[in-house]
């Protein structure tokens, strides 16, 4: 089967099981030489790809056990965040941690460690993860935590499906009064201003902000930065207050087939950028919005990816440590618009502190970017990587597509501890993906 990550880049060609019972997984898992657990297909790259074997676990999709006093539900992994959303809103329970899209796994979200707009608070999608059934190479399901068998839990968060096949998970969802979010929208006319809001606002419970990469001079790194609190009973007009779970139905649209590769241009993104900036500086203020909405607005637009045309996307993101995070946003602003680039959606992010294994965050910025594969692309893309090089970063290895392994091994000095328990506790040479290949991982 021909299969691709949601970048649509790279394309390859892949041994695919699709198993509907916990037996059939054990049968795929003992039979292959090496596998790759994939959920819905959402990481960007080829980290759910192996060509020997891939297994699709999204018939594998229960939802088993709920504690209405703690908020625990256990389900299995190929159940969305959606699914969850849809499923528990309605009872006063969200999701603690939502990553951009609602059509993430349950499995994915866990083996990418996801992060939202909520990390300077709430960290990432790991803190809300009591514990996880992994599945090794011989079908047998270790159960692990943060307390039990805590080393293959650390590897498992943010370990890319590289450990094993999760199985089942128990994690915590939070209270929520409505399904509305109170919105505040800040224009910030250059990079600087963006950032002093952030750090002025860290006890807001979301914060994220569109950026404008196009824009030079005086308004570099011009943003929109949101804000966002879940809304309570007593914010919401009476008529709203009266059923606070109610929403409309959030009205959708389909890009029914592949743009042109000449729609995505300098010109085009200059004028979007420009258009998008004005008319968000005009909404300024604060407003009631529903759920859907503000987390995940881009789902609106189903196959949205197609926009790029036939040969795809590269999402780049990477996070710069916090004292070197303006100097090197800036740098990579300045590298995307002197080689005039055609970046249309651009999201800047205040990471925590964090401490793990293997997970994507740290204390600082994070930047994402998506760029059409296009041999102009490919070469800024390379030079991106230099400079969040220069400035101690780091890359998210489930929007990752293109990645070297020598600049990878440059990027995280916690690569070596990970290659070596995956030596160690025998997932080597069991757990691959064609990134994992890719990077010497």
């Amino acid at each position: 089967m021909i299969l691709s990550g949601w970048g649509r880049y790279p394309v390859l060609n892949a041994s695919v099981h699709a198993p509907r019972s916990f037996a059939e997984l054990q049968d795929d898992v003992r039979t292959a030489q090496s596998v790759i657990a994939r959920g819905n297909g959402r990481a960007y790259g080829d980290s759910a790809i192996n060509t020997a074997a891939t297994i699709k676990t999204r018939h594998l999709n229960r939802m088993l056990a709920f504690d209405p006093e703690t908020g625990q539900l256990i389900a299995e992994p190929g159940v969305l965040l959606g699914d969850i959303i849809a499923a528990f809103l309605s009872r006063g329970w969200f999701l603690p941690v939502a990553p951009g899209t609602k059509f993430v796994s349950l499995g994915g979200a866990i083996a990418a460690d996801v992060h939202g707009k909520n990390h300077h608070k709430d960290g990432s999608f790991r803190n809300c993860v009591d514990w996880v059934d992994v599945m090794d190479a011989q079908g047998a399901v270790t159960r692990c935590s943060g307390l039990e068998n805590p080393v293959l839990f650390d590897h498992t968060l943010g370990g890319m499906g590289l450990t094993g096949v999760i199985t089942r998970a128990a994690i915590r969802l939070r209270s929520v009064e409505t399904a509305w979010m109170v919105q505040t929208t800040y224009p910030a006319a250059n990079l600087k201003a963006a950032m002093d809001i952030f750090e002025a606002n860290l006890e807001a419970s979301y914060s994220v902000a569109w950026i404008d990469c196009l824009a030079t001079g005086s308004t570099k790194g011009r943003s929109l930065v949101t804000l966002g609190e879940h809304a309570r009973l007593n914010d919401l007009p009476k008529d709203r207050a009266q059923t606070p779970f109610d929403v409309p139905n959030k009205r959708t649209w389909t890009v029914p087939f592949e743009a042109p590769g000449f729609a995505l241009n300098k010109v085009t993104a200059r004028a979007f950028n420009a258009l998008y900036y004005r008319t968000g500086s005009r909404k300024a203020g604060q407003q009631i919005i529903n759920w859907d909405s503000f987390f995940f607005p881009l789902d609106a637009i189903l196959h949205w990816n197609r926009i790029y045309g036939r040969k795809g996307f590269a999402q780049f993101q990477c996070v710069l440590p916090l004292g070197a995070s303006q100097a090197g946003i800036s740098a990579l602003l300045s590298a995307i618009a002197k080689a005039e680039a055609g970046v249309f959606l651009a999201v800047l992010k205040r990471f925590g502190p964090q401490r793990s294994a293997f997970s994507f965050p740290m204390e600082g910025y994070t930047l994402a970017l998506d760029f059409p594969i296009n041999p102009r692309s490919l070469r800024l893309l390379t030079e991106l990587d230099r400079i969040t090089l220069d400035h101690g970063g780091r890359f998210y290895l489930a929007k990752d597509a293109r990645m070297s392994a020598d600049v990878f091994a440059a990027s995280d000095k916690r690569i070596e501890a990970f290659r070596a328990a995956r030596q160690d506790n025998g997932w080597k040479n069991s757990f691959a993906s064609a990134q994992s290949q890719r990077l010497i991982l």
